[in-house]
């Protein structure tokens, strides 16, 4: 990787931001905790972190108008990796004790309950990787660290022959499946959170930050 690389972690009062930002510097980055939106969308790299409800979430992002900084990093194809909550808010919708709430609707889909127990999905688990995938280079066995109760059930987006699927890594929870990461040419996302995943989320860091170079 040639030289220091520029990272904002979007500061919208939801996320554990500071082990992400000292993982993040463990692995070479430049590292700004900013909702300034300025800095946001110049950086190499922006990740959107998130902890709690979907809804309040959602709602913080759009308050710092990080949903508009994503959208224009994602229209020049400047990379942007949304951990846990940070994952679900990209998807359309979610669906917390009976209450629906939209999300920034990059991909289709519901973030929902679980249908597994117990909950939360607390602790290690490992991940099934597709072919081809550049986060997960060289830690396709690794287990990483999850904290969640809801996920994505079902991938909803419908397969293009014009623009090259995303790759979609899933887990596995007490038999009920759910996303765990999706790489998806800029925007790229895990439920698991990679700053708590030891060696293999610094590796998958990493792997990201390379992809700033591109």
């Amino acid at each position: 990787m040639s030289g220091s690389r520029r990272v904002v972690v979007l500061d919208y009062g939801f996320g554990n931001v500071r082990s992400a930002v000292r993982a993040l510097e463990h692995v070479g980055a430049d590292v700004e905790l900013t909702a300034d939106t300025v800095a946001a969308e110049n950086a190499d790299g922006l990740v959107v972190p998130g902890v709690g409800a979907f809804a309040a979430c959602a709602d913080g992002v759009r308050a710092v108008r990080g949903d508009q900084v994503i959208g224009r990093r994602l229209a020049g194809g400047r990379p942007v990796l949304g951990i846990c909550v940070g994952l679900q808010v990209l998807f359309s919708r979610g669906v917390e004790h009976g209450t629906e709430a939209e999300g920034l609707d990059e991909w289709p889909g519901t973030v929902e309950r679980l249908h597994a127990t117990p909950l939360p999905h607390m602790g290690w688990n490992t991940v099934d990787t597709p072919a081809g995938s550049l986060l997960f280079d060289g830690i396709e066995k690794e287990r990483f660290y999850f904290v969640h109760s809801y996920g994505v059930r079902r991938w909803e987006l419908p397969e293009s022959d014009r623009l090259r699927p995303p790759l979609v890594t899933w887990a596995e929870h007490s038999g009920d499946r759910f996303v765990a990461a999706v790489e998806n040419g800029p925007l790229s996302a895990t439920q698991f959170h990679p700053e708590k995943s030891g060696d293999a989320g610094l590796t998958l860091l990493h792997n990201w930050m390379k992809g700033l170079d591109t």
